[in-house]
């Protein structure tokens, strides 16, 4: 039976060193991307902010959150980053001091949409109906 191995992402239990590390990462990967470094057009024509990298527990993966300005153009933006990441890994290598250089995995970021959206709910009809409700 073979055994397959599951990576965990840093969640709400992670340790101080995935999230420091973590926070390394995004420090790079922004730093690269604001300054031009990765040449690719698609890269370059785009503002793009990266709010949070989540590392594994054995550091070796790093999933990289990343929103273009105005949320227009994700996947092409997501497809760029896909086509750079081997520069953009040896780049965090020689900034980050790991044993390891961490595999990069890029992701949109849907907390703001997540945000909008229960914002949205709140401002339904039927919610205000309820909160403002009456008090029997």
């Amino acid at each position: 039976m073979a055994r397959t191995k599951k990576h965990r992402d840093s969640g709400p239990n992670a340790s101080q060193r995935q999230l420091r590390v973590g926070e390394l990462v995004r420090h790079a990967v922004a730093e690269l991307l604001t300054r031009g470094d990765v040449h690719d057009e698609v890269i370059e024509s785009h503002m793009i902010t990266v709010p949070e990298v989540k590392m594994t527990a054995d550091m070796r993966l790093a999933t990289v959150y990343i929103m273009p300005l105005g949320g227009r153009d994700g996947q092409a933006v997501l497809a760029a980053l896909e086509r750079n990441k081997k520069f953009l890994r040896g780049e965090i290598a020689h900034r980050v001091n790991l044993k390891f250089a961490p595999d990069l995995r890029f992701r949109l970021d849907e907390r703001f949409d997540e945000a909008e959206r229960i914002d949205k709910l709140l401002r339904s009809p039927s919610v205000s109906r309820d909160l403002d409700g009456d008090d029997e």
